[in-house]
């Protein structure tokens, strides 16, 4: 698969690269793209939640009132879980989200989503660029002359750029990122993927 590549004013260079149909030209699978989206919010969870239960709650254990003769329901601890500040009964303790999707599964999900957005013409490749220093208004006028601005989108970038970085950082709805922490939850909640041309091939060499 062909596409052209345009430079910072969004215009076509006169330059083509070629998606790789192993990745952008595929049938989507939406169900492995499922499991890939479903494992990434699982492992975000921390799973710190946790509540006292009535042996960790402090307090007397004598029985508070009488057996009979109240009117009112026996009681026989202040930790009981139907008064104020008692324990309470099957409370979340810490525990682990975390899931796990075999290395051909991912790969094919991320293929997946990757070949859906090439499919809706949500791809631009552009010509690698950076600043001298962090500018985020230069950076807002790039995305606005590429027709993305106010949409979500993930810039993907070959190599570490912390100067592009500290430009994008501030800017809602935008999100940059190396090729090789790329992600199919990320690629689907994206309006428009923006990769640099060095990216295409980097995403060759790691996927």
């Amino acid at each position: 698969m062909k596409i052209n590549v345009v430079d910072t004013n969004g215009k076509e260079i006169g330059r083509q690269v070629d998606l790789p149909d192993s990745l952008f030209g595929i049938e989507p699978n939406e169900h492995v793209m499922y499991l890939a989206v479903k494992q990434y919010l699982a492992n975000q969870r921390q799973g710190t939640h946790s509540a006292r239960e009535r042996g960790e709650i402090r307090g007397s254990t004598r029985k508070i009132k009488r057996q009979k003769g109240t009117g009112t329901a026996r009681a026989g601890s202040i930790k009981n879980p139907l008064f104020r500040k008692g324990g309470r009964v099957f409370g979340p303790r810490p525990r682990s989200y975390e899931l796990k999707l075999n290395k051909k599964v991912k790969n094919l999900a991320r293929a997946s989503a990757l070949s859906a957005k090439a499919k809706s013409d949500a791809i631009v490749v552009m010509e690698d660029f950076s600043f001298d220093k962090p500018k985020t208004k230069e950076y807002v006028n790039v995305l606005k002359n590429l027709g993305v601005e106010g949409k979500k989108v993930l810039h993907l970038i070959g190599e570490p750029d912390k100067v592009l970085f500290l430009s994008s950082r501030n800017i809602q709805k935008t999100n940059l990122k190396e090729v090789r922490q790329l992600n199919t939850y990320e690629i689907l909640n994206s309006d428009k993927l923006v990769f640099f041309e060095s990216a295409i091939e980097k995403i060759k060499e790691l996927f």
